[in-house]
C-alpha cells in the first residue's frame, strides 16, 4: 500500500528542516500544505517542486476522500502545515484517521514544534504538561480557564499577538497576580524572545507594549509551583 507521511516543518527559523524531511519532500508524488504559498516560500528555499495542493482547516473533511484516492492509487502524499507539526492545532488527524482506516501506512516524519520548544524554554517544569492549545473565543472560553485553575502541570497556550494582552488579563483574573508563567514569542526567530515571571509582571509588561508581533505560545505553571 502507499504512506502517508506527516512531516514537520520549521517553526521560523529554515535551517531547522532535517535532512530526512527533505528526502520525502522530494519523493512523494503530491504535498498537502495548510497554504500553498506558505510552503511555498520552504519548498522553493529547498529547492523542491514536487506537486501541491491545498490542505487546511476549512477544506480538511472535503479533501480527505482526494488524499485516499492518491494513496489508493498507490501514490505516496507528504501533508505539511504552515509551521511545526502537522495535527497539532493544524489539519492532519483526519488524513491519518482515514488513512489507517483504508489500509495505508502512516510515517511521522519528526522535528520542530512550538510548543515543546516552548515549554523547554520557559523555565518552567517539564516532566508534566497539558497542551491545551487556543482556548475557544467565545462559548465555553470562561470554562476553560476555569478548569485550569487547579491544574498541576504545565499548561501549554498557543494565542494570537493581537489577542495576548487580554489572554494575561483573563489568566491573572482566574489564577491570581503571583502564578508563574512564560510568553515565548517569535521561537526560533532573530527576535525569539522569552518573557517570564509572575503572571502580573507578564500582564503589566505587555500592556506598555504599543504593539505585539510574532507567533506566541504560553507557558504556565503548575498551580503549587513557586521559584
Amino acid at each position: 500500500m502507499s504512506t502517508l507521511y506527516i512531516v514537520a516543518t520549521p517553526i521560523g527559523n529554515l535551517q531547522d528542516i532535517s535532512e530526512r524531511a527533505q528526502t520525502i519532500l522530494n519523493k512523494v508524488t503530491y504535498i498537502a500544505c495548510e497554504d500553498t504559498r506558505t510552503s511555498g516560500v520552504l519548498l522553493n528555499h529547498l529547492g523542491i517542486d514536487t506537486q501541491t495542493f491545498s490542505f487546511h482547516a476549512h477544506n480538511e473533511h472535503q479533501k480527505v476522500d482526494h488524499l485516499l484516492n492518491i494513496l489508493d492509487a498507490r501514490q505516496n502524499i507528504a501533508i505539511i502545515s504552515d509551521a511545526g507539526m502537522p495535527g497539532i492545532s493544524d489539519p492532519g488527524f483526519l488524513a491519518v484517521r482515514a488513512a489507517y482506516k483504508a489500509g495505508h501506512t502512516v510515517s511521522v516524519i519528526p522535528g520542530p514544534d512550538a510548543a515543546t520548544t516552548a515549554l523547554v524554554a520557559s523555565g518552567l517544569p517539564c516532566d508534566k504538561y497539558v497542551y491545551e492549545g487556543f482556548l475557544p473565543q467565545k462559548k465555553g472560553r470562561q470554562k476553560q480557564l476555569k478548569q485550569l485553575v487547579d491544574e498541576e502541570r504545565s499548561i501549554i497556550l498557543y494565542e494570537s499577538p493581537y489577542r495576548l494582552k487580554k489572554l494575561l488579563g483573563e489568566l491573572r483574573k482566574y489564577m491570581g497576580d503571583h502564578r508563574m508563567a512564560a510568553v515565548c514569542r517569535e521561537l526560533t526567530k532573530k527576535f525569539e524572545e522569552v518573557v517570564r515571571g509572575s503572571l502580573k509582571h507578564l500582564s503589566d509588561t505587555f500592556e506598555l507594549r504599543d504593539e505585539i508581533k510574532g507567533e506566541i505560545v504560553v507557558v504556565i505553571a503548575p498551580k503549587s509551583y513557586s521559584e
